[in-house]
């Protein structure tokens, strides 16, 4: 078959979430792979979705999912790795559907084994009846850094003036194992790549205005990458600074690490420590978030012939 009449489709891969706070502790299981988390842990974790009311990662998926729908004018597929729709549900719609060829994007622009890694095994693993193209990393492409400098100099310049003075800027992403990077995972040179490119796009911005940190390291088990995002407010602080500005570029649309992390533990330490913070927009709905995963699609597609756009996004 051609590739004119070939019927491609895009499916992006995310990592889910619950939608009440009484599913979080069947949610941990299907992260840890059926591993028991301490109680306390687990607790924890409920508090926190109980905080902010439930996390819209969901929502902005699927919404992402439709705007690039009409964008590549091909079927999107939304496949979760640890909640509904969960990536065997969707594979097993997509074969149903007569998908013979597929584009795999993972919502973690950052390659590593801990992410992507897994979002990969989670699709062989259910041995789908067409061939699936996994795009590793996209972390470098200029309309993702264009997306993520729109949101940092709206939201900086506007610290920036509350202030009184330049205020610092601290990309985050979300931490790993060190023994992933020991072991050669490129996710932390990949990750400060990206803020070294969205910096690039604010010119105002010099190299001394930003830093690095990663955030949400794990409860239990080993080292975690470094530095934290409340050991690095600390040395601003030192440096005379009286706030500072967050940008996470490891995530694109609000979700429990930057609903909570964020929004309330790290601004809450912050205070504590007679600092001001504040955070730019997450992408959720970006035109160039969108206009990017558009662009790397159609960079595997080659000469397709477009179908009707549609995006499958259907929970079970």
């Amino acid at each position: 078959m051609s590739a004119g009449s070939e019927k491609i489709a895009v499916l992006l891969l995310a990592h889910g979430t619950p939608e009440r706070v009484e599913q979080v502790p069947e949610f941990l299981l299907k992260v840890t792979g059926g591993r028991p988390l301490p109680p306390n842990v687990v607790e924890e974790i409920k508090h926190r979705y109980s905080l902010i009311g439930r996390s819209p990662l969901t929502q902005y998926t699927m919404k992402q999912a439709e705007a690039l729908a009409l964008e590549v004018k091909l079927p999107v597929y939304v496949g979760m790795r640890n909640w509904k729709p969960l990536i065997s549900d969707t594979v097993r719609e997509m074969s149903a559907d007569g998908v013979q060829r597929a584009i795999a994007i993972c919502l973690a622009p950052h390659d590593s084994r801990t992410s992507v890694g897994l979002y990969r095994k989670t699709v062989l693993d259910e041995a789908p009846p067409f061939p699936v193209e996994f795009i590793d990393n996209w972390h470098d492409h200029p309309l993702l850094a264009r997306a993520f400098a729109e949101k940092l100099r709206a939201g900086w310049e506007r610290a920036c003036r509350e202030m009184g003075a330049r205020v610092p800027v601290i990309f985050t992403a979300h931490s790993v194992p060190q023994r992933t990077i020991a072991e050669g995972d490129p996710y932390e040179e990949q990750a400060r790549e990206t803020a070294a490119l969205v910096a690039m796009q604010v010119p105002r911005l010099t190299v001394d205005d930003w830093t690095f940190a990663f955030q949400s390291q794990g409860m239990s088990g080993g080292a975690w990458l470094g530095p934290t995002v409340e050991e690095t407010i600390l040395q601003l602080k030192a440096k005379g600074h009286g706030g500072v500005f967050i940008q996470p570029i490891g995530f694109l649309c609000d979700h429990v690490e930057v609903l909570y992390d964020v929004d309330i533990m790290f601004r809450e330490f912050a205070e504590k420590n007679g600092m001001r913070l504040w955070r730019a927009e997450s992408l959720n709905e970006s035109p160039a978030l969108v206009a990017a995963l558009a662009d790397v699609a159609r960079s595997r597609l080659g000469a397709v012939e477009p179908a009707k756009a549609v995006a499958r996004i259907k929970v079970q």
